[in-house]
């Protein structure tokens, strides 16, 4: 009785001991999705496991500037951080990069001067090529001319925001395929006398230079932070921190009709499409109507996925009060496939279907800039909370199933016990790849240790699946002296039995009674299957 109840102890410490990681991988349980995630920090890409082990590692010279992809052949699609002191503002990069699966940088383009740079975000698309968001600058004069108020104008100039599609050529140029300005689509109703002047609540289409959102005037007065590409409408979707908007434009364009109004599947050339977020910012609202405050990472949600076509979108709730973050799925009006529909008010919806926020209050969850959300095959959602390099990932029910904590702070990789608060292991984006992937396809995925120092895998099991659970499942005794029998509605096929830190020990197959009096005393795993669907259960051997 004194060993049963000694090993109870055990099991209880044992399993609350993941409460005590600070740094890593904090929880992982049965109902996480199996994949690999991909983040950059400091000069590092890493892929982990839901372990947090690595699975591969990229090297740079620069630090991140600051999408990162992994791509179907196994290459890594990266944005750098280089040194420009004309242009320097958060989320300045100036250099794409593109190593091979086994870290040999293969290509690398930079586009940074002192009148352009590159920033934020690059896409790789279906084609080959790679989509490149920049800026370039208008100087005073420029910007009047467009219509700007000179009185807002704080820098004395003001950033362009434009996307080029690059071809790579060999291993440090590319050809510029198509181009698209924001400049081209201004409206102004300050000076009759300068161009794009107009009425600008009659005008959506187009993006009032004068609007200044929470830019202050600033040369970066937009601050674009994502760009996705969509490639079933042939669209990429913008968000606009200082403005609080997100925007969708047409790709089919050749670069002529994006610096015009007409052209293109949609016939709108480059003006936008769709926007959402901000309707005071077109003149169809109030500050009342604001629903978006310094969001980041807006995109289609790929076919195949729940809520596939939607979009999803990362809203910090910067700047509101009281400050929270949230997590949107919004389904944008259509009078057919990629035609966006619009009233004489605001651009619907009204409001998200969809909306996460923390459960138990709402202020436990808010990062004040940089993060992302995405939808997983398994109908779950990964959620990165940047500000805090917090990782986690949450289930249909809201509940959280999968948290991580990178471990990368700004000059040193934290050992587990370390506090991360304030060590600047910041999180720009984070993406989880299924195991399927075909970048995986004839890899070495073999794990090797955490990222973070003096690691402790005891809280992990990387038994989680994406499949229905056994039905009316029971496994006794528990604790087990010798035999352990198994009952279920549905016929056990196969079970599987690991170590505490995830290793596989032996398989069992087609049984309702298993012989367990070889086994060490302890805690294991085991993984029950019945056809397509599977079980986890935790057990003590005495």
């Amino acid at each position: 009785m004194k060993l049963i109840s000694t090993l109870f102890l055990f099991f209880i410490i044992s399993f609350s001991s993941y409460c005590q990681n600070t740094v890593g991988v904090i929880q992982n349980n049965s109902g996480s999705f199996n994949g690999y995630t991909l983040f950059t920090a400091q000069t590092e890409t890493y892929l982990i496991n839901n372990c947090g082990q690595v699975i591969n590692q990229w090297s740079s010279a620069f630090p991140p500037g600051n999408a990162v992809y992994l791509l179907e052949n196994g290459n890594l699609l990266r944005a750098a951080k280089i040194t420009n002191p004309d242009i320097n503002f958060g989320g300045r990069g100036g250099r794409v990069e593109l190593f091979d699966w086994d870290g040999n940088l293969i290509w690398e383009y930079t586009y940074s001067d002192n009148l352009v740079s590159h920033h934020h975000d690059v896409f790789p698309m279906p084609n080959g090529n790679i989509l490149m968001l920049a800026v370039t600058t208008m100087t005073l004069a420029e910007a009047t001319q467009a219509g700007r108020d000179p009185a807002s104008l704080s820098e004395n100039l003001l950033y362009n925001e434009q996307i080029l599609e690059l071809e790579p050529v060999g291993t440090n140029d590319a050809n510029v395929v198509w181009e698209w300005n924001i400049k081209d689509h201004f409206i102004q109703d300050f000076d009759n006398t300068k161009d794009n002047f107009g009425v600008i609540s009659d005008n959506p289409q187009l993006l009032d230079i004068n609007f200044l959102g929470t830019s202050a005037g600033k040369a970066n007065w937009m601050h674009i932070n994502s760009m996705q590409y969509y490639e079933d409408l042939d669209q990429i979707v913008l968000s606009s921190r200082q403005l609080n908007e997100i925007y969708i434009i047409d790709h089919s364009t050749t670069t002529a009709e994006a610096s015009t109004n007409s052209g293109g599947t949609y016939g709108k050339g480059g003006d936008l499409l769709y926007r959402w977020g901000n309707p005071v910012a077109y003149g169809r609202g109030t500050v009342n109507d604001q629903q978006l405050f310094g969001q980041h990472y807006p995109y289609f949600i790929p076919e195949g996925l729940t809520d596939a076509g939607k979009i999803m979108v990362f809203n910090n709730g910067f700047t509101r009060t009281p400050e929270f973050s949230e997590v949107f799925v919004l389904s944008p009006p259509t009078n057919s496939l990629g035609f966006y529909t619009q009233s004489t008010g605001a651009y619907g919806p009204s409001n998200p279907e969809y909306i996460y926020t923390d459960p138990f209050n709402p202020a436990n969850f808010f990062s004040s800039f940089l993060s992302n959300a995405q939808r997983l095959p398994n109908g779950n959602t990964l959620i990165i909370e940047g500000a805090s390099g917090s990782f986690f990932e949450i289930n249909a029910s809201n509940s959280k199933v999968w948290e991580y904590i990178n471990p990368v702070g700004s000059f040193d990789i934290l050992t587990q016990g370390d506090d991360p608060t304030g060590t600047g292991n910041t999180t720009f984006r984070a993406i989880k790849y299924a195991t399927d992937y075909p970048a995986f396809v004839g890899r070495d995925l073999t794990p090797s240790d955490p990222i973070e120092l003096n690691p402790n895998l005891n809280n992990c099991t990387i038994l989680s699946t994406n499949n229905q659970e056994i039905s009316d499942l029971s496994i006794f005794p528990n604790p087990v002296v010798n035999k352990l029998t198994i009952e279920s509605l549905d016929p056990i096929t196969k079970v599987e039995i690991y170590s505490i830190d995830g290793k596989l020990l032996t398989t069992v197959a087609k049984s309702d009674q298993i012989n367990l009096g070889h086994f060490a005393a302890g805690i294991y795993n085991i993984k029950l299957f019945s056809f397509n669907k599977t079980a986890h259960k935790k057990l003590i051997k005495l």
